[in-house]
């Protein structure tokens, strides 16, 4: 009698476990949904380092201290790098290199823009174009920057080295052709 009452209980443990674990779903766009509506992020990486390829080469290289996944936004998912981010990217076979780096960066995936913030420096290593400001918006799809903050632009020319000062300034992302506002600064020309 002492044995039955005791499988008895056991069979009633086992039946309830069984139901709570059934009873559980793990629905994962029900998760994705609870963490967009918390606001948080559906993944981290740290210390992440991500290569592009195009057609099997290298065209950029992205390296971020912290990367946090908000793709579960419906209208506008994007990744964040609230630690600052370091992209590099490769042009002509690789000879030709740009350098961005800010102290944080956001970036939406349905419009291809980043916007980049602290401490932003983008260094064009073959032309010696250095372009250094506090925010600065990336399309990536026209390959093509803008700010509206105060800048400064160095370039190194013939062994001369020109400075402008302004606020406001777009650009190519590789620095060559741009259009700067609001300009003071020192220019040098060669007249021929």
């Amino acid at each position: 009698m002492k044995h039955g009452k005791h499988m008895i209980s056991k069979s009633i443990a086992v039946i309830f476990l069984t139901a709570m674990l059934f009873s559980c779903s793990n629905d994962a766009q029900k998760v994705r949904d609870f963490l967009a509506d918390k606001n948080l992020p559906i993944g981290r990486s740290t210390n992440a380092f991500h290569v592009y390829k195009d057609s099997g080469r290298i065209t950029s290289k992205l390296t971020t201290p912290l990367m946090l996944d908000y793709s579960n936004r419906q209208k506008h998912p994007y990744s964040e790098f609230p630690e600052g981010i370091k992209i590099v990217n490769f042009k002509n076979k690789g000879s030709d290199s740009v350098t961005i780096t800010g102290n944080y960066a956001r970036s939406y995936s349905k419009t291809s823009v980043s916007e980049i913030r602290g401490n932003v420096v983008v260094v064009n290593h073959s032309e010696g174009s250095r372009l250094e400001t506090e925010e600065l918006l990336w399309d990536q799809k026209t390959q093509y920057f803008i700010t509206e903050k105060p800048f400064t632009l160095t370039r190194n020319l013939d062994q001369k080295k020109d400075t402008i000062y302004g606020i406001g300034f777009e650009s190519k992302e590789d620095l060559t052709r741009h259009i700067a506002k609001k300009t003071t600064g020192k220019l040098e020309t060669l007249e021929e």
